[in-house]
């Protein structure tokens, strides 16, 4: 088994990680439970991240692919969360007397 193909396989499940709560998110517009501070965490991280990738790529004439993919991936399931978060109003949940 090629090297690539475990990077490749790696690369799909942490992009896979972040599609429950997309979709979930899509489907009923609720956002009261995405925490903010996780979601600026997160996309900061992935950004960092891959700058850090493409740096060291382009410094050893290199490439990881499939780590591209990756954050490109995670950052646009990010960026749709924290849309999401700003946009969509939170729901008040009525307190109990």
């Amino acid at each position: 088994m090629s090297i690539e193909v475990v990077g490749w396989l790696g690369s799909i499940l942490f992009s896979i990680c972040g599609l429950p709560q997309l979709i979930k998110t899509w489907k009923t517009r609720k956002v009261d439970d995405l925490s903010s501070l996780f979601l600026w965490l997160w996309f900061w991280g992935e950004i960092f991240t891959l700058i850090y990738i493409i740096i060291g790529d382009i410094a050893q004439s290199n490439s990881h692919f499939p780590l591209y993919v990756n954050y490109a991936v995670n950052i646009l399931i990010v960026f749709y969360l924290l849309y999401a978060k700003y946009t969509y109003k939170e729901v008040s949940i009525p307190s109990e007397k």
